[in-house]
């Protein structure tokens, strides 16, 4: 049985980690929001791409879309958002189980996919299955470093490009639900989805005057479409960083609740076994006090 000394120590040890596991749920708490922010700020930009590039192709659709959405779909690539912060519960292991099994679900051989991984956790539980990973790029700290990494993301996907090694791109990254819960979700980067290139062609302008440009239309479309891939690289891991903050967040409300039925608990048996030992006490005053009555009585 704990001593009084030891109960008292583990109660206060409780507490402490209480109050870090709090602390943890606030910061928590707060980036969800920030990273929220995050990809409701993007979105205003998106929508500012996709008005740009209906004015393009409205002008011309044939002249600037064979070039990037025609070619042959042979090889590709898959960008996933792991996280190297810890204390997210199963964070990794279901981002990359579920890339894996969505490239496997496509009946597509993996060795013919490059793997470029955010995160070395991650990239680990995938080379683990025997996945090699091209590249590895560091989980952003904070929202202030989303573009950083995006813009590095950007550049591998460039020289893969240019090296004739991938023809389209797929990203695997957490999508946030609540501000407790996620989901996997697959989003398609390249080749240019041909439906909704032709959807924006034949969109109405919403005004009557169409925007002009005196940029060379191909030069215009091929900017349009790498800030395009930019925005959706950068709500991607504004998405995964809102979801890893998340799952934190929930990990965290599953160890208060436990830490506070701990306290609970050896609050209780402190109080059993002080109680005890204070009867305890008194059990051996009357004792004493009885033997005592009994040697005066002989005397």
């Amino acid at each position: 049985m704990l001593t009084l000394e030891r109960l008292r120590r583990k109660i206060q040890s409780a507490e402490d980690l209480h109050a870090i596991v709090k602390t943890m749920k606030t910061l928590a708490a707060i980036n969800v929001r920030h990273y929220e922010e995050a990809v409701e700020a993007v979105s205003g930009y998106y929508r500012t791409i996709e008005m740009g590039l209906q004015v393009v192709l409205q002008k011309g659709e044939g002249e600037v879309v064979s070039k990037i959405s025609g070619k042959e779909k042979t090889a590709g690539c898959a960008v996933v958002f792991g996280s190297d912060h810890g204390l997210c519960g199963g964070f990794n292991s279901q981002i990359t189980s579920y890339a894996l099994e969505s490239m496997y679900s496509k009946s597509i051989a993996h060795e013919r996919y490059v793997l470029l991984c955010v995160g070395v956790r991650a990239a680990d539980l995938i080379e683990e299955r025997g996945h090699p990973v091209e590249e590895i790029f560091p989980v952003p700290a904070s929202h202030s470093e989303l573009v950083e990494t995006g813009y590095k993301i950007v550049t591998a996907l460039n020289s893969l490009e240019e090296k004739g090694k991938i023809t389209k791109v797929i990203l695997f990254h957490h999508k946030l639900l609540s501000s407790t819960s996620c989901k996997p979700q697959t989003a398609h980067l390249l080749p240019l989805d041909q439906e909704w290139l032709d959807a924006l062609a034949g969109k109405k302008w919403p005004s009557h005057i169409i925007p002009t440009f005196t940029m060379e239309r191909r030069k215009l479309f091929s900017t349009l479409v790498r800030q395009y891939i930019f925005v959706l690289l950068y709500r991607a891991l504004a998405e995964s960083m809102a979801s890893e903050n998340a799952s934190r967040l929930s990990s965290m409300q599953t160890a208060e609740k436990n830490i506070k039925e701990t306290v609970e608990g050896l609050n209780m048996s402190y109080r059993h076994q002080y109680q005890t030992s204070i009867t305890e006490e008194l059990l051996d005053i009357v004792a004493g006090f009885e033997a005592l009555q009994s040697e005066g009585k002989q005397f």
